[in-house]
């Protein structure tokens, strides 16, 4: 998705028109899940990808269509799995695809999308409502609303007020069920309007403060699932790049003031698996401070005790302690680096997951 945010941006900033195609609803099975984007630029080229085959060939021959209006259209296929050689794809279910008009002059369009792109790519989380009825769309320009996780709105969705309302009223009920839907809703006049509502989540950032033989296997296993890993040390040798091919960033800086210099949010993980009790403290203090998701720190009860008693001296509070996980990982008699990787990714897993 991150992809074809990104590229939309590139085409509105070059004063291009776009169509975006998004999944919105599937019964039965399909080459790809609803919420899946698909952008075609007026040359014919595209970004993204709904599946290939049949589907894709009618979102390009829906989409010039689209281009030559300037309007948003739907399209409704059934894919029948019997027939491979028709559909070039071996599943079967009805697909319903909005495709909406990127317009150079839509700024409250292109705010949208340079915000979607922003959580995709820096972390965060917010809800992005398209009114799918095509009936709807005029002169007003894009009819989509979008509202972070703490409710700040940008676009706007004319004479549908209370929609805007029980989104905001709702908001954070919609985000934990993390999946896109169309919904029902009535607007101003109590008619009803189809609205697709497309939770944008980035895959988390992890943190990891340490880039010893632990970090080592921690990075490969949570890039894996979906983390996007940072390494700090403050060691160049080992802060180096090549020890840590599949992390996303890897920094040089000193422990002290370190999280001034990330952007740490609500969406974060943390690992502090530094060399040594003052470096797990420095940065455990610093961590204490910003509202990330999870805070895990390695070392034995009696390490955890001495670190929170100072922590306690210093003004941190039972509550704010009660956020950290220590020791790390879950308990599954872990004793090697690998093994130790294994139980803190799987209790990163079981945090993300909400369990």
């Amino acid at each position: 998705m991150e992809d074809v945010y990104s590229k939309a941006l590139e085409v509105a900033g070059k004063k291009q028109t776009g169509v975006l195609a998004t999944i919105i609803r599937l019964s039965g099975s399909g080459p790809r899940g609803v919420g899946t984007k698909f952008l075609v630029m007026e040359d014919g080229s595209y970004a993204g990808t709904i599946g290939g085959g049949l589907l894709e060939a009618e979102v390009l021959k829906k989409a010039k269509t689209v281009f030559e209006k300037s309007k948003p259209a739907r399209l409704r296929l059934t894919l029948m799995g019997k027939d491979v050689a028709e559909t070039d794809m071996i599943c079967g279910g009805d697909v319903d695809v909005f495709l909406e008009p990127l317009l150079p002059g839509d700024e409250g369009q292109i705010e949208i999308l340079k915000k979607c792109a922003e959580i995709q790519k820096r972390g965060g989380s917010g809800l992005l409502a398209t009114t799918v009825d095509t009936d709807r769309w005029g002169k007003e320009g894009s009819l989509k609303v979008f509202l972070d996780s703490k409710g700040e709105k940008i676009g706007d969705l004319p004479r549908m007020r209370n929609v805007a309302e029980e989104l905001s009223r709702t908001l954070s009920q919609r985000l934990e069920k993390k999946y896109p839907e169309v919904a029902l809703f009535k607007d101003n006049e109590g008619r009803e309007v189809e609205v697709f509502l497309d939770p944008v989540l980035s895959d988390p950032f992890l943190y990891i403060f340490g880039g010893g033989h632990v970090s080592a296997q921690i990075v490969p296993l949570a890039a894996r699932v979906g983390f996007k890993v940072v390494i700090v040390d403050d060691r160049p040798e080992f802060a180096d790049p090549r020890k840590f091919p599949d992390a996303v960033k890897v920094h040089q800086y000193a422990f002290e003031g370190v999280i001034e210099k990330l952007p740490v949010n609500e969406s974060s993980y943390i690992v502090i698996v530094t060399r040594g009790h003052i470096h797990d403290k420095t940065v455990l203090a610093q961590c204490l401070r910003t509202g990330a998701k999870y805070i895990g720190m390695i070392g034995s009860r009696r390490k955890k005790a001495m670190i929170y008693e100072k922590l306690l001296e210093e003004g941190f509070t039972g509550e704010d302690l009660d956020r950290v996980y220590a020791p790390i990982g879950l308990d599954i008699g872990a004793e090697t680096p690998e093994e130790i990787a294994v139980s803190i990714v799987a209790e990163l897993i079981k945090v993300r997951a909400g369990r």
